[in-house]
């Protein structure tokens, strides 16, 4: 198979204007470039931007795929809605973010040789499947964060060179409600990172369901009449800026955060026992036909 590689981008919270397109489109005189979306196809040769440096400047989301195997998508969110601290929690093997001005970058990846003898995919219709927990980050699902570090360490699975031994006793960060009730974007970018289903499975056992997230008006209102003036002013003229959405998202959020009832506390599960615990689930699935 002939080498191929595939690059797109998304600007979601604010288009480019005309300088960042130029800007952009100097980077790659073939690609697809508007105010919103870059997109380019590679059967030679290779991309001569930076995707980190194309992510801290212009754009809100990425993704990357290579027949040899390669999957990567990243997402940038603005930190104060989604907070950097809360990230590294869930950050291992090939999953990364780092700060960068007022945004979080979030970075995703998952390698793997054996893709390149089953790539059969159509990867223009891959980001617009995923993207949409870049919206459910925002407004306080971590289930994404989860996924990601999940599939880090099930890639252990698949190459025993991908961490040290020492990594069997790092406990897992904590665990979101709704593992087993995942979004479609949820359930696109655990298959985008290889996420084995029987390691999902054996994860959301821990994981508590999700509350009622219908919001009741009067308790909306009661909400909203407690938060300072000076915060109300602020959302105001946030909105009349033309980020209302970012205004709701940042609101529900909040909302939720100090509304949600409290979950009693897990036992935090370490990497060896959720890996031990899939491969058992595993071989007793195997066994059962047998049976």
């Amino acid at each position: 198979m002939s080498e191929y590689q595939y690059y797109e981008f998304l600007a979601i919270d604010r288009p480019l204007d005309d300088d960042e397109q130029a800007a952009v489109r100097s980077l790659s005189t073939r690609a697809m470039i508007n105010a919103t979306s870059f997109v380019n196809e590679y059967h030679w040769g290779d991309f001569k931007g930076d995707p980190r440096h194309l992510m801290e400047r212009y754009y809100d989301a990425h993704l990357y795929v290579a027949n040899w195997g390669s999957h990567r998508v990243m997402f940038r969110l603005p930190s104060d809605l989604l907070d950097p601290e809360v990230v590294e929690d869930y950050c291992a093997g090939e999953t990364s973010a780092w700060v960068t001005g007022e945004f979080v970058v979030l970075d995703f990846a998952s390698e793997d040789d054996a893709g390149e003898s089953d790539f059969d995919e159509e990867p223009e219709n891959l980001l617009s499947a995923i993207v949409g927990v870049r919206a459910e980050l925002a407004a306080g699902d971590l289930r994404p964060l989860y996924l990601a570090w999940l599939a880090a360490y099930g890639a252990w699975e698949r190459d025993e060179d991908a961490f040290d031994r020492e990594a069997d006793d790092e406990p897992e960060p904590p665990v979101p409600a709704g593992l087993d009730t995942l979004t479609a974007a949820q359930r696109a970018l655990a298959d985008f990172l290889r996420l084995d289903d029987d390691l999902l499975a054996v994860a959301a056992q821990a994981s508590p369901p999700l509350a009622d997230t219908a919001e009741d008006p009067d308790d909306l209102a009661a909400w909203v009449h407690d938060l300072p003036a000076a915060e109300k002013d602020r959302l105001l003229v946030s909105a009349l800026r033309g980020e209302g959405a970012r205004v709701r998202t940042e609101l529900l959020r909040r909302y939720r955060g100090d509304t949600a009832p409290a979950t009693p506390g897990t036992v935090r599960r370490t990497v060896a026992n959720l890996l031990d615990t899939a491969a058992r689930r595993r071989t007793d699935r195997a066994r059962r036909p047998a049976r």
